[in-house]
Order: C-alpha cells, then structure tokens, then sequence
C-alpha cells in the first residue's frame, strides 16, 4: 500500500476502504488492515478524519522515502511470471471445471433449498455441547467411526453393499477418492480403462497421475470390454453411466469382474446418481453382486444434500482398508469430524432417507417438466436416445454436424448454463448433445431458460418438429 500510494495508485486526498470492509474483501484479519492504517498514519502517508475515516494525505512524505517505495513496486512488477511443470500445464490445458454451480440446466446440481438446514443445525448444535476431544484431532484416515458404522447400514440397505466399518473410509467426495487409489495402487504409465463419454474431472486426475488412459466405447448396456491388454484399474458407472446415464448390464457386470479376477486387476466403481431413479426399481451396486469382489466402491453426499458438504465414502476390499487408510492420513490429514458426527446422526435418526424420499418426487417432477418442453417446442427428436429416468440431467441429442460447444458458449452468452457432450469425449465423435441439469430450479425458472436456449438453437439453425 506504501508503495500504491507513492505511486499515486491511490491518488492524493482520496478515502481509503473502511478497515472492516478491506480485511473482508483481502481474507485478512481486521487487526492486520488496521496495523497497516496505523503504520501509514506514523509515516505520514494518510490522515485520520474523525468521523470521516482515513485519507490519503495530499502531501506525501520526502523523495527518499518516495523513491524507495515506488523501487519496491517496480521489483514486485519484475518478478518473473509463474512457470509451471509439464503436468501443471498439461492440467490447465484440459481444464474444464466450471464456475457456475448453480441455475437452470447446471448438470449434476441439485436443489440446495430443499436441504433441511434447520434439522441439521439442531443435531449439530446438540452435539457440539457434548466436546469430544476424538472429534477436534486429526483424523485417523478412516474418518468418523460413527459415520462409518452409519453407512454400513444404509448401504447394505439401499445399495446391497456387502461392508464391515473397516471397509469403509470417509473422504472429502469422489476426486479426492480416486486420487488416493491411483496413487496407491497404480504406478505411471500404468494402463486403466474408463468410460467414453466418461467425467472429465476423473480423467483429468488419471492424467496427473501419469496413467495411460484407454477410452472405452459405451452402448445402450454400459462400457463395452474388449479382449485387448489387461487394464491395472477400470473405472466405470455402473448404475447411472456418466453422462448418458445407461445402466451396466448384468452380463457386463459379470464380465468386468470375471475379467478383474484374472488379471489381478481393480474396479473402481462410482455410483453416481443411484439414489435418484424415478422409475422401477435401484439397481444394486456392482460391488454386492459377488462376495469379496475386486471392486473400490465410491459414492458422495454432493448430490443427495449439498457438494458444499464435501463428504464423500469408499469401500474397499479388506486387504486394501489399511494401507489406504495410512495413505488417506500421509496425504490429506483429513479432518470434519464434528460435522460427519452430525451427518451420522442424521442417517441414524432417518431424517437422510426421508430427504432423498422427498427430493426424488421432486426431481422426478421437474424431470417431466423439461422432457414435455423439449417434446412440445422441440420435437420427439430432442428427446434423450436413452431414457432411462434417474439422475439430476438429461442429454439432449442434437443433430449431427452441429457445434455444441459453440451452442454451449451463446447459451452462456444469454445467461444460461449447459455442457456440451463433446466436453466429455476424449477423442473426437460425432455425437452431439447438451447435457441439461433440471434438478436445481423450478419450473418457472426452468420454462424462462428453456425459452433462452430454444433461441440459440434456433439461431444455430437447428428445424424443430414439434407435435401438432
């Protein structure tokens, strides 16, 4: 600031920030912004005016000091641009994280306003008058042994998993799961196969962990396995494919794992979206399907409550629950113990069923809302190939030759949120599409978007056959 005021960033006679508004914006304690104020004040850089706040000074101190400031700044320009490692470029060169999180057509959020905050405030508050020191330490890696035995009811139950406690270790979602098997259990250059289309953001992590990456084609009966080279690893969605959203046959199924037991190989399975199927019955995970299969189950509570939660699971078989328990505490000193206590009882007391109970009715409906605008201004055409009702977003078709990244970006332009499908192919395809998340908005909000997109499809060329 010395330095910014020397150099007349800050002109003369002009009024800084409040101390209290420039330690929020900064991320700094208020003390700090205010010992800064005090030692500008001594130098003779600002005034204080009662009642008015702080100012720049219009006379500033003596040349010396002037000429000190301003050689400061001018190191701080020098300094060198940050050069990155191979794979720090090679990460920012397939980022595709996006900043929004949140509106009309988002894929994979859900509703954060339908979470009972107030219930989960009062079990947090009743345990917090209970101090344990075991939930204010680092965690062992497993997590909170409460959450575990938690989830080892609930997922016997709603997903037949076949799991003890500790099988079980509590992570902060899905990324951070895989990162740790793949640094455990993998080596670089090691092969793995995985979905395509599959989610970017596991790609991305394959990547950075130097493995090699087979993309393998899915049909309308999930990943198809070929006879080729052994993969170390497999990862696949069995139960609600990301982002078609097919379900693994049952002969699949059979066969990764057959193909797994030979080959000393792993599957790691993410369950994405299983608990929000509108119709029929779940389907049971991959890892319950055969005792002590070689299968990482993974799942996360981003979808069913709220990804700000950052709580997520894995079960592993029992040889692997040690080592990567030590891994899970060299690598990430994980902690939340207080708030998973909180979650735990949460799932103990019902109230976690009951909320997805609540939320798929909800989900479903909005589901059928989008799916009658796209038949209604669209035509049957638009309608999703693989109607499979579960999730928290559809993939609308598009015609092929079309741009649907290019649609993706005047979406943006207009205010509207969609992914292309190309985004999740690894190698170029002629399937085009925009993934279109329905979960995070009424129908109002829906319908106003929906009518925004229809626009720049329309200005993209696209016929529309509507039903008469």
């Amino acid at each position: 600031m010395q330095a910014a005021i020397a150099e007349e960033v800050f002109p003369r006679g002009s009024r800084l920030p409040p101390t209290r508004d420039l330690a929020r914006e900064l991320g700094v304690s208020r003390n700090t912004v205010m010992h800064v104020y005090e030692s500008l004040m001594a130098q003779g850089y600002v005034t204080a005016r009662t009642g008015s706040g702080t100012w720049i000074a219009e006379t500033l101190p003596e040349n010396s000091l002037q000429s000190d400031a301003i050689a400061d700044l001018q190191a701080v320009k020098a300094q060198r641009p940050a050069t990155l490692s191979k794979r720090g470029a090679s990460l920012l060169g397939h980022a595709t994280a996006s900043p929004w999180q949140w509106g009309a057509f988002v894929p994979g959020a859900p509703d954060v306003t339908e979470f009972p905050h107030k219930l989960f405030s009062q079990i947090q508050a009743r345990l917090n008058r209970e101090p344990d020191v075991h939930r204010l330490v680092y965690s062992s890696g497993g997590g909170c042994p409460d959450l575990r035995h938690a989830l080892v009811d609930y997922l016997r139950v709603a997903r037949s998993v076949r799991a003890d406690a500790d099988q079980i270790l509590i992570t902060e979602g899905v990324h951070q799961a895989v990162d740790l098997v793949t640094r455990v259990l993998c080596d670089p250059g090691d092969r793995v196969w995985m979905e395509e289309p599959g989610y970017w953001g596991t790609r991305n992590l394959l990547r950075m962990n130097g493995l090699k990456i087979r993309a393998m084609p899915v049909d309308e009966q999930g990943l198809v396995p070929d006879s080729g080279p052994a993969p170390k690893m497999v990862f696949v969605t069995p139960s609600h494919q990301y982002p078609l959203g097919v379900h693994l046959s049952l002969a699949r199924r059979q066969a990764l794992i057959a193909l797994a037991r030979r080959h000393q190989s792993w599957i790691v399975e993410d369950d994405y979206d299983s608990e929000f199927r509108f119709s029929g019955q779940p389907h049971p995970s991959l890892q319950g399907l055969e005792a002590d299969a070689p299968v990482i189950y993974m799942g996360t509570f981003s979808k069913t409550l709220y990804p700000a939660l950052r709580i997520g699971y894995m079960v592993v078989p029992k040889p692997l629950a040690q080592p990567l328990r030590i891994a899970a505490a060299e690598l990430y000193r994980g902690g939340h113990l207080l708030i998973q206590r909180a979650l735990a009882e949460f799932i103990r007391l019902g109230h976690y069923m009951e909320h997805i109970r609540r939320m798929r009715l909800l989900y479903r409906q909005r589901r059928q809302f989008l799916c009658k605008l796209i038949e209604r201004y669209l035509g049957p055409a638009f309608l999703p190939a693989f109607n499979h009702e579960a999730g928290l977003h559809l993939v609308m078709p598009l015609p092929a030759g079309s741009d649907d990244v290019a649609i993706a970006a005047e979406a943006l332009k207009r205010g509207v949120k969609v992914r292309p499908l190309s985004q999740y192919y690894m190698h170029p395809q002629e399937a085009r599409g925009l993934l279109l998340g329905y979960a995070c908005v009424n129908e109002r909000q829906c319908q106003d978007a929906f009518g925004t997109l229809k626009a720049c499809l329309m200005s993209a060329g696209m016929v529309f056959c509507p039903p008469r």
